[in-house]
């Protein structure tokens, strides 16, 4: 019974993508992204050169949010020229994204300064430029800055400029075109990407950054009256709720929070109920300690896929017993307390866990991190079965891998306690009636006057503003839809970046995952096409 415990839970180590990892605030090696002896050029994916050889190269990026800047980025340090990169960008939200565009201060990045550099490996990267600034936005609780996104936002865009500059410097022209690019398709030796607005633009090598999906309205609310399908920013949504109103908010992780912290900031007293399937709130981020893992580590995971030809779930819980059990502690009692989130009455388990913020226990900490660090590779190893199984608990999963930072979740603890706040499992469905919404679940039917929409998209979705260009890599067999979603580059000349490339694991990626991903481009151009 044992055994089986820990197979059907292990997804806690390996089904997550490298995102958001709860570990030592100091670097630390990541998962290449490829097999041993594997090419994976066709991806995107590989081991950055000293120098990449631009010359005479036309470099197109689609979006330009984080995941351009950390190309950007990358380049500056690699690349020679003269050469030209061109990004497509049709947003005013230029270097920031949708997540980090102007919004409430109440808005917070979720994760530590140490995990939100963009520059791949140099963990203190976004440290340094913040500087004094974090010191007002302290989360006492966790011992570092956590800052409005909005905050972030400038971070990003001071680093895409000084990229820039660098790459002038080094004789690369870096050219932004405000059109959304809706087709590509091969011309001889290049490829040829058509705009919005009816122009062709040609380049030697193209990489996809077009963020993440959308949330999907999974009850037909669209059009609703007092339905918000999309919350973000957050300072215009929010205008629009009256402040006595009953809110649900659909969905119970971390955009969900967001809107909760942000509802009570701007004085919100009405009704607050969180609605969802499973009611599972994110886990709470607790103090990093300087311990690094040493059973449960690429190496050995690697090794083991050498001497036998594959890797099980039994490996890993084999490995990840000996790692606690170099500390002490016990894996079962550390799955069984993971499992308890399922039942436990939210309340009871927000309360425990801001009350172990600094419990000095390893076991979700090395849970959280080696699920970034070795789950990308671990993943790919794994049978299709051992993968299925995993897929049937992946939202204790993301409750885990991405956390709540404890500023946030002592504001919710408040709420509840206060009883202005709610969350209600069991959800079946949310319809549209006469001046409001009736919500029916398990514990019954109830009733808002405003529903917010804050599920997560899901993993790998296509952006939908991005559709018509997908549509077209698949027509034309520059890339191949992926099972589980995203897509797979079919020629050399094509990469992917971010939560668009399929046949990862299923937690979106986040900022060490996309500059994890971004730093592995371009050995892909690297192959250059001499001038003339």
């Amino acid at each position: 019974m044992t055994a089986w415990i820990a197979h059907e839970n292990f997804l806690l180590l390996i089904g997550a993508s490298v995102t958001m990892p709860a570990l030592p605030l100091r670097a630390h090696p990541s998962f290449e992204g490829v097999l041993p002896g594997e090419s994976a050029a066709g991806e995107g994916w590989g081991t950055a050169p000293v120098t990449a050889r631009l010359t005479g190269m036309d470099i197109a990026i689609i979006g330009g949010g984080a995941a351009t800047v950390a190309l950007l980025d990358t380049l500056a340090t690699i690349a020679d020229g003269p050469a030209t990169v061109t990004v497509f960008e049709p947003s005013a939200r230029l270097w920031r994204g949708r997540p980090y565009g102007p919004d409430l201060d109440t808005v917070l990045v979720n994760s530590p300064p140490a995990l939100m550099s963009i520059r791949h490996a140099d963990f203190g990267h976004y440290a340094a430029w913040l500087g004094e600034r974090g010191a007002s936005h302290l989360d006492e609780l966790l011992g570092q800055p956590l800052v409005p996104r909005a905050l972030y936002g400038g971070y990003l865009e001071h680093t895409a400029e000084a990229a820039i500059a660098a790459l002038r410097e080094r004789e690369v022209t870096v050219r932004v075109i405000g059109r959304r690019v809706t087709a590509i398709a091969r011309a001889g030796e290049r490829l040829v990407l058509r705009t919005d607005d009816g122009r062709a633009h040609e380049a030697d090598r193209v990489t996809l950054c077009v963020g993440g999906g959308t949330p999907h309205d999974h009850y037909g609310l669209g059009g609703a009256t007092g339905f918000v399908a999309d919350p973000y920013p957050l300072a215009r949504t929010l205008d629009r709720i009256p402040a006595r109103s009953r809110v649900a908010v659909i969905g119970s992780g971390l955009t969900a929070v967001d809107v909760v912290v942000s509802l009570a900031a701007r004085g919100h007293t009405g009704p607050i109920s969180l609605v969802s399937r499973t009611g599972l709130l994110p886990h709470v981020w607790q103090r990093p300690l300087d311990r690094r893992p040493r059973e449960v580590t690429v190496d050995r995971v690697t090794a083991l896929h050498r001497e036998n030809g594959t890797v099980t779930l039994d490996d890993l819980v084999r490995l990840m017993r000996s790692e606690l059990a170099e500390t002490g502690e016990d894996f079962d009692d550390v799955v069984a307390d993971l499992l308890a989130a399922e039942s436990e009455p939210p309340t009871e388990r927000l309360r425990r866990q801001l009350a172990t913020v600094d419990d000095p226990a390893l076991g979700r900490r090395v849970l959280q991190e080696t699920a970034h660090t070795v789950g990308p590779l671990a993943w790919r190893l794994l049978p299709e079965a051992d993968r299925a199984l995993l897929w049937r608990r992946s939202r204790l999963a993301s409750s885990l891998v991405s956390p709540m930072v404890p500023v946030n979740a002592a504001i919710l603890l408040r709420l509840l306690d206060g009883g202005q706040l709610h969350v209600t499992a069991g959800i079946r469905e949310i319809q549209a009636a006469q001046g409001g919404f009736r919500l029916h679940g398990a514990a019954g039917t109830s009733s808002a006057d405003v529903v917010v929409n804050a599920v997560n998209p899901a993993p790998h979705a296509v952006p939908r503003a991005a559709e018509p260009l997908a549509a077209s890599l698949l027509a034309g067999g520059l890339a191949t839809a992926h099972p589980d979603g995203g897509l797979v580059p079919a020629d050399p000349r094509l990469a992917v970046v971010g939560d668009f490339a399929g046949g990862g694991p299923f937690i979106t990626s986040g900022i060490p995952g996309v500059a994890a991903q971004a730093a592995r481009v371009f050995p892909a151009v690297s192959g250059a096409r001499q001038p003339g």
